[in-house]
């Protein structure tokens, strides 16, 4: 399935997880945000807020073909 990531503040890498525009990610069907962070190598401790589509998610929620993750780290005040 494909899914698309953006990725805020320190986690953001250009060419892996950009926060300006989603980056494209491929995923086995019935992969998590767990599965995906670790697809991406990056680690659980590091991410402090998931969105799935807008709202907020787990780690362990499971992720569908074309959904749009976000992912923010713990920052001033989070």
């Amino acid at each position: 399935m494909k899914i698309g990531m953006k990725c805020f503040a320190t986690l953001a890498e250009a060419d892996k997880c950009d926060y300006k525009n989603s980056t494209p990610k491929t995923l086995p069907n019935g992969s998590t945000i767990r599965k995906l962070l670790s697809q991406e190598a990056i680690p659980e401790k590091d991410v402090k807020l998931i969105f799935v589509n807008g709202q907020k998610a787990a780690l362990d929620t499971v992720l569908h073909n074309g959904d749009q993750v976000g992912l923010a780290p713990a920052v001033g005040g989070m």
